[in-house]
């Protein structure tokens, strides 16, 4: 017995104290691990609500690609609404200046009438003026005449008168 009671004091002594660290150490690890569990079950909840907002982000960049898309769609009907009022307009352009070309053609031919029709005027005054520069001078010589017949008249009455003198 006295080796039962000596080994009884041994494990005492050596294993009892031992023991006692292993639980104090236990008691630890476990006070660890129910706060390393509480921080993932905290994380866990965070990592959910960051799902949860992911989930939301994603629903909401949907809807803006969704809202972006019909805009580009109206975008390409306004473009290709735009495209063909440009051609319409290029069109209406083009028939313009096919007018004012022609509008140009008929006034260069006026511009051209006219010219001739000045250059006949021009030539028909000239020949007026010639004209009238020729009735002038007969109804300057008529004028001439019409006082050089009083002038003869005049002096045949002098010279008659002269006779008469003479002849008395």
């Amino acid at each position: 017995m006295e080796l039962m009671e000596s080994l009884r004091v041994a494990i005492q002594e050596w294993i009892v104290p031992e023991l006692d660290k292993i639980r104090l150490e236990n008691a630890e690890i476990r006070t660890a691990l129910q706060l390393t569990n509480k921080r993932l079950d905290d994380l866990h909840l965070q990592l959910v609500d960051q799902s949860r907002r992911i989930d939301e982000t994603n629903k909401r960049i949907d809807e803006t690609n969704k809202r972006i898309d019909e805009t580009n769609k109206r975008i390409d009907r306004v473009h290709d609404d735009l495209l063909a009022r440009i051609d319409e307009t290029n069109k209406r352009i083009d028939e313009t200046n096919k007018r004012i070309d022609e509008t140009n053609k008929r006034i260069d031919e006026t511009k051209q009438s006219i010219d001739t029709v000045r250059d006949d005027l021009v030539r028909q005054i000239g020949e007026t003026n010639r004209r009238l520069d020729r009735l002038y001078e007969v109804i300057v010589r008529r004028e001439e005449h019409t006082s050089l017949q009083a002038t003869v008249q005049s002096l045949e009455r002098r010279v008659q008168a002269l006779e008469l003198k003479f002849a008395a």
